[in-house]
C-alpha cells in the first residue's frame, strides 16, 4: 500500500512539472529558437524513424563515439546512466553481464532474460527469450538505442526492453585502424578495423572488425579469453533500396569462480570458495551467426522492409555437483553440453498518407531453433576416486525444438497538428518441442510440448505542447515464455523439461515528459507495470537454477535524464531511476520460513540508481572525463534475508587525438572505481547455498593507443 502511495504521488508531481515548464517554454519559445538551432535526433527502435522529442516512449540513443577512453569489452563501459537499466558488470566472463530493464530480466543467473536485444537489426535474442550481449563488437559500433516502456511490445515476446546496436558503415577512402590497450590484471586487448566507402552504387562500403581479448581475471579461477569479429557490407542501389549483410562471430573461454558468502566477501573478495576449485568450474562458447537486410522505397507513399539471418551456437559448461548428487539416476550430471542451430525471417509493408497524416506498417515475423542438449558426469572415477573438471558418461540426451510466427500492425495518425496517436497490435504464437532420447529403467521419457499465444495491443497518444516540449501516455500488454534453459530443470525432482512453467502477461502504463532546448534534453517518466505469472528463481543450487511464477508482482516507479553542452565542447549528463519493485501475493511453500511475502522486494533489483558524467570532447587535443554512479542495496533472495549493500563508485579517464593528413592516433588512459571502494558488482538470486555475491573489482587501470591510416 506504502508502495502505491508513492507512485500515485508521482502523477501530480510530473503534471506540475510539466505545468511549469510549459509555461516557461511559451514565454521563451520565440527568444531560444532564434538564438540556436537544436540538431535533430532520429529515433529508429520504434519503427517510426522519428525525432527523439516526438516519439511516445522512453528511448535513449547513445552515441559510441562519445566512450572510446575504454577497453571496449563491455557494454557495461557504454550504457553507464540510461534511465531504468540496470547493467552490473560482475567480473565474471563465463556468465556475462547481468542486465534488466526496469526490474525485468533481473532473475538470470547468466545471459539476458526479459530483454530484447538486436545488431544492426538482426536479432542477438534466441528465439526463446534468451540473449546475450557478448557478441556486440564495441569497435565497430556507431550507437545504441535503448526502448523501455509500454512500447516494448512492438518487438513481441520476452520484450520487457529492447536494446538496439548499429554498426558504422564504411564511409570515403580505404583505411586501416590497429589499437591496442592494456590494464590491471593483465589484461589485454589488439585489435584491428578495415573500412572504406563505396564509389558507386554498385560497390558496397564495408566494415570488418576483428579484436582479441584475455585477462587473467580480477578473482581467483576468473581467467577469460575472446575472439571476436564483425563484418559488415553495405550497398546503396541506384533504385534507392539498402542492403546491409552482417556477419558476426565470437569465441569464448573462462573459468568461473562463482559466488561467495557474505562472510567470505568480506574476508577476501578475490577468493574462490576452496571446496570449489576441484570442479574446475569453466564454460566454452562459440558463435558465428550471419544476417540481411533489405530496404527499399517504392515510392513516396510505400516502402519494403526484409530480414533473414541463421546462427549457429554451441556451450560447454561445467558445472560444481558433488559425486553423491550426479550419482542419483534421475540426475542430468554436471556437464551441460548443448548446440543449437537458429534463424528466422521478417518482413513489413509501410504506408505513408494512404490517409491524410498516416503511417501504416504490416509485417510478419519467424524465428526457430532447433537444440541438441546433452548432459554428463563431471567426473570420471580412478582407482574409486571420483577426479572432477572432465566429461564423464551420459546422463541426458535430448532435441529441442521452438519456433514462433507473429504477425503485428502499426500505425501512426496526428488528427490534430499538434496531437498524434501511435498504436500497435502483434500476435505471439510460440510452440515449444522436446524429444528424449535419454531412457532407462530409472529414468522415463521426459519428451512433451507446449504452446503460447497472446495477442499485444499497445496505443500512446502524444501531444506537442510546443516545438520544445512533448508529452505523452501510453499502454501495451507484455508478453514472456520461459526459456529452454529456465524450462531445463523441474522445480520437483532432478530431470525432464519443466513444461508446467507458464508465461508470463503484464499490463504496462507510462507517463512521460520530454523537452528539447538551449537547456538540454529532459525526459521524466512514471511507470507501472502489473505482472501475472511472473517468471521468478525458484532457487540455484550447485550450479542448478530453476524457476517458478509468482502470482502477481507489481513495479513502478520515476524515472529522470538530462543532458547539455554546458561550453563548446564540454558537456554534462545525469539520470536517476527509482524503481519499487515487489512481490504483490505471496508465494506459498511447505517449510514456513520460505513462504515469500506479499510485499517483499523482488531480488536483484535496486529502487535507487544515479549516475552523473562531466566531459571535455574535441575531436582532436587533450580530452578528458569524470563521472560517478550510485547503486541502491538489493536484495538477494524472495525472502529478503539480505542484501548487497549500496555504493559509489567514481571512474576518470583521459586522453588525446592527434589527425595529420592521413594519420590519426587517439590514446587513452582512465581508472575505474577510483577509490577502491569494495563492493558487490552482482548477486546469484536465490542461491541454495548461500553464495549470493559475486564482488566487483577495486581500484583498476587500462591506457589503450590506436593509429588509422587512410589510403
Amino acid at each position: 500500500m506504502q508502495s502505491t502511495r508513492c507512485f500515485k504521488s508521482f502523477k501530480p508531481s510530473l503534471l506540475c512539472l510539466t505545468a511549469c515548464i510549459t509555461q516557461n517554454m511559451y514565454a521563451d519559445t520565440e527568444t531560444m529558437s532564434s538564438v540556436q538551432q537544436l540538431p535533430t535526433i532520429t529515433i529508429t527502435a520504434t519503427r517510426t524513424n522519428t525525432d527523439w522529442l516526438e516519439t511516445p516512449a522512453s528511448v535513449y540513443r547513445i552515441e559510441q563515439e562519445n566512450h572510446q577512453n575504454n577497453l571496449g569489452v563491455n557494454l557495461s563501459e557504454t550504457l553507464t546512466g540510461v534511465p531504468g537499466l540496470q547493467l552490473n558488470n560482475r567480473e565474471n566472463y563465463a556468465q556475462d553481464l547481468q542486465l534488466s530493464m526496469r526490474g525485468f530480466g533481473a532473475r538470470s543467473t547468466f545471459g539476458v532474460r526479459g530483454i530484447r536485444l538486436y545488431v544492426d537489426g538482426i536479432p542477438a535474442t534466441m528465439p526463446d527469450g534468451q540473449g546475450q550481449t557478448s557478441n556486440i563488437d564495441l569497435s565497430s559500433l556507431d550507437h545504441i538505442e535503448v526502448l523501455g516502456g509500454p512500447f516494448s511490445s512492438l518487438y513481441g515476446n520476452s520484450s520487457g526492453g529492447t536494446i538496439l546496436t548499429t554498426t558504422k558503415e564504411g564511409q570515403g577512402p580505404d583505411s586501416i585502424e590497429l589499437g591496442y590497450a592494456g590494464g590491471s590484471h593483465n589484461k589485454g586487448r589488439a585489435d584491428i578495423i578495415l573500412q572504406g566507402g563505396a564509389e558507386n552504387p554498385h560497390q558496397p562500403s564495408y566494415v570488418i572488425s576483428s579484436s582479441y581479448f584475455d585477462t587473467d581475471g580480477y578473482r581467483e579461477h576468473s581467467a577469460a579469453r575472446k575472439a571476436l569479429s564483425n563484418a559488415k557490407l553495405t550497398w546503396n542501389l541506384e533504385d534507392g533500396s539498402k542492403v546491409n549483410w552482417v556477419v558476426n562471430y565470437v569465441d569464448i573461454k573462462a573459468d568461473d569462480p562463482q559466488g561467495l558468502t557474505r562472510e567470505q566477501w568480506q574476508a577476501d573478495p578475490k577468493q574462490q570458495v576452496p571446496f570449489l576449485k576441484q570442479f574446475d568450474v569453466r564454460k566454452e562458447i562459440n558463435q558465428s551467426q550471419t544476417g540481411l537486410t533489405w530496404h527499399k522505397p517504392i515510392n513516396d507513399q510505400n516502402e519494403l522492409y526484409s530480414m533473414l539471418y541463421l546462427g549457429h551456437r554451441e556451450v560447454m559448461q561445467y558445472q560444481s555437483i558433488p559425486i553423491t548428487t550426479q550419482l542419483n539416476p534421475r540426475h542430468a550430471g554436471g556437464v551441460i553440453d548443448f548446440s543449437r542451430d537458429y534463424y528466422g525471417t521478417d518482413f513489413r509493408w509501410t504506408g505513408k498518407d494512404l490517409l491524410p497524416n498516416t503511417r501504416f506498417s504490416v509485417g510478419l515475423a519467424f524465428d526457430a531453433m532447433d537444440e541438441d542438449r546433452q548432459g554428463y558426469e563431471n567426473f570420471i572415477l580412478e582407482n574409486n576416486k571420483p577426479h572432477y573438471g572432465v566429461k564423464g558418461k551420459l546422463r541426458r540426451d535430448e532435441n529441442n525444438r521452438l519456433w514462433n510466427l507473429d504477425p503485428y500492425l502499426q500505425a501512426s495518425w496526428q488528427f490534430l497538428p499538434t496531437w498524434h496517436v501511435d498504436t500497435g497490435l502483434r500476435y505471439s504464437n510460440v510452440h515449444y518441442e522436446s524429444q528424449d532420447h535419454y531412457i532407462s529403467v530409472a529414468n522415463g521419457d521426459d519428451s512433451g510440448q507446449r504452446d503460447y499465444q497472446k495477442v499485444l495491443p499497445s496505443a500512446a497518444l502524444t501531444w506537442e505542447i510546443t516545438p520544445q516540449l512533448t508529452t505523452y501516455v501510453s499502454y501495451a500488454q507484455g508478453f514472456e515464455t520461459p526459456t529452454f534453459t529456465e524450462m531445463a530443470y523441474p522445480t520437483v525432482g532432478t530431470s525432464g523439461i519443466n513444461f508446467s512453467l507458464k508465461p508470463s502477461s503484464s499490463d504496462n502504463y507510462e507517463l512521460g515528459l520530454k523537452t528539447k532546448n538551449t537547456l538540454g534534453n529532459f525526459t521524466a517518466a512514471v511507470f507501472q507495470s502489473n505482472t501475472q505469472d511472473d517468471i521468478v528463481s525458484a532457487g540455484n543450487i550447485d550450479g542448478r537454477a530453476t524457476f517458478q511464477n509468482a502470482d502477481k508482482t507489481l513495479r513502478q516507479g520515476l524515472e529522470l535524464s538530462w543532458s547539455r553542452k554546458l561550453w563548446r565542447d564540454l558537456t554534462a549528463q545525469a539520470s536517476y531511476s527509482y524503481l519499487d519493485a515487489i512481490f504483490d501475493a505471496d508465494i506459498p511453500n511447505a517449510d514456513p520460513q520460505k513462504v515469500v511475502q506479499r510485499g517483499n522486494a523482488i531480488p536483484g533489483v535496486a529502487r535507487n540508481q544515479a549516475y552523473a558524467t562531466l566531459a571535455w570532447q574535441p575531436e582532436t587535443g587533450l580530452n578528458a572525463g569524470i563521472d560517478i554512479r550510485y547503486m541502491d542495496k538489493i536484495y538477494v533472495d524472495d525472502i529478503n534475508s539480505d542484501v548487497a549493500p549500496s555504493y559509489s563508485v567514481t571512474s576518470a579517464n583521459i586522453g588525446y587525438v592527434w589527425k595529420n593528413n592521413d594519420w590519426k592516433m587517439r590514446t587513452y588512459a582512465r581508472i575505474d572505481n577510483l577509490f577502491d571502494k569494495n563492493y558487490v558488482g552482482s548477486v546469484i538470486v536465490n542461491d541454495g547455498n548461500g553464495r549470493f555475491f559475486e564482488p566487483a573489482d577495486g581500484l583498476n587501470w587500462s591506457a589503450g593507443l590506436s593509429l588509422t591510416k587512410i589510403f
